[in-house]
């Protein structure tokens, strides 16, 4: 977490956004690159890298596990893979900082390795639900525990090869998945998971990428155990999740005309696309190609009016992690809209569900949370000092809120948006946004 936890973000009303800007690397797969990386046999170069303290929790994991990794900076790495069988144990615990994507995939990788590992993070995420990886590990023979509750720290025994598994997910999750399928790269047999909604497959792309084979089969991947990864070079397209308080606030802001460059735009990750343009939002997507696997374009966003929806049940989870943004959309859009079936939303860095609901009210938005989702009257925003809860992706979102807003907003506990887009508040007053912070 960064050191000024108590950093607050002044937004002035109004505004359009303008221009052509890159958001940073995508942050998933920014930190499968270094897992996948350190596992290989051979030297990965990495450009593109999200540098926000998510992903460097996970390289300096990497790094206490005995994996050279050189930083140039700006994004760009090499990574001297050890082989699947290379890792050796860290003098002390692994601390994660704020990173659940780290530690549930590397919760996988732990319980397949020869030596004793204690998986831990910051205040924030030591309150994360961690049996949904566990349990499976458990299945596959692995010696795995939590704290009380099911909460981290995560500790995991050297306890033998493990065992192939066959798997249902309860929940629709892209990091239980690849939790599953990363431990199967050390089981003997074929394991294989099978989710109830397609889910972020960036996990399943890099593996084909670095040569271990994945058959997938609809919903269901499977890999066999006992196989090797043959290091590669990547290049991280921009973070769709990142994009997204872009096209949010272009779509809000009268008169906005923004292009954002180089964008991952994954089929199952482009829900907030999808869901956009259902409320009416003018989107066009330019220069389609693909790199390293990963589909990619340049998104041209142009101010519009949106219209309240049901949002679509089977979009929830190709749009999880930008359902805060998606929220300030509605609250701008004509009439009503519904979201269900998003309980996972209420144990992300917060409970995004209330968090964003307290703020929008606090700003004077008709904002009414649900078990599983929010019912929010679209109309006018006000100003206030709403609080992120140190999630970054409320902090960013009640940002692009100001676009529209009738007077100042101010956000208190906005340092972690450090851990995703460290650069946010300078692109945001360069794209046309009036927010400072202190």
């Amino acid at each position: 977490m960064s050191g000024n936890t108590n950093k607050i973000f002044i937004v002035e009303c109004g505004g359009k956004l303008q221009g052509n800007i890159r958001v940073p690397g995508d942050k998933s797969i920014s930190h499968r690159s270094i897992m996948l990386g350190s596992l290989a046999t051979g030297t990965t170069k990495v450009s593109g890298f999200l540098e926000g303290e998510d992903n460097h929790a996970t390289l300096n994991a990497f790094r206490a596990m005995g994996v050279t990794i050189d930083h140039h900076g700006n994004g760009e790495l090499t990574i001297h893979g050890v082989g699947l069988d290379g890792l050796k144990q860290p003098d002390g615990p692994l601390d994660l900082g704020n990173s659940g994507t780290s530690m549930r995939l590397m919760a996988g990788i732990a319980a397949g390795q020869n030596f004793s590992l204690t998986l831990t993070g910051d205040a924030s995420l030591n309150t994360r639900p961690m049996r949904r990886v566990t349990d499976p590990l458990t299945e596959m023979g692995a010696d795995i525990s939590t704290g009380e509750g099911g909460t981290p720290p995560i500790k995991v025994k050297a306890s033998g090869q493990l065992k192939a598994l066959t798997y249902q997910l309860p929940m629709a999750s892209a990091q239980v998945k690849s939790c599953v399928l990363l431990a199967g790269m050390y089981a003997k047999g074929q394991t294989c998971v099978t989710e109830p909604a397609p889910t972020r497959d960036h996990t399943e792309r890099m593996l084909s990428g670095f040569g271990y084979p994945v058959s997938r089969d609809g919903r269901t991947a499977c890999l066999d155990g006992g196989g090797a990864l043959q290091a590669m070079d990547i290049d991280v397209p921009a973070d769709i999740s990142s994009a997204t308080f872009y096209m949010v606030g272009a779509s809000i802001a009268k008169g906005s005309d923004i292009t954002l460059e180089n964008v991952g735009i994954n089929p199952t990750r482009d829900g907030v696309i999808n869901i956009l343009r259902l409320m009416g939002a003018d989107i066009e997507l330019l220069n389609p190609r693909e790199i390293c696997g990963e589909p990619v374009a340049d998104i041209r966003v142009k101010s519009a009016e949106l219209n309240g929806i049901d949002i679509p049940v089977e979009q929830v989870p190709l749009a999880i992690d930008e359902f805060p943004a998606i929220f300030v959309a509605a609250a701008c859009a004509k009439g009503t809209t519904v979201l269900t079936g998003a309980e996972e939303l209420r144990v992300k860095e917060s409970d995004r569900i209330q968090a964003m609901a307290d703020g929008l009210q606090i700003l004077g938005v008709d904002a009414k949370p649900t078990a599983d989702g929010i019912v929010i009257q679209g109309g006018t925003i006000g100003s206030g000092r709403v609080d992120s809860l140190g999630d970054h992706r409320i902090a960013m979102s009640f940002v692009m809120a100001g676009l529209r807003a009738s007077g100042r907003i101010e956000i208190e506990d906005c340092a972690n948006v450090d851990t995703s887009f460290p650069n946010f508040v300078e692109l945001a007053q360069k794209s046309g946004i009036s927010v400072s912070d202190n």
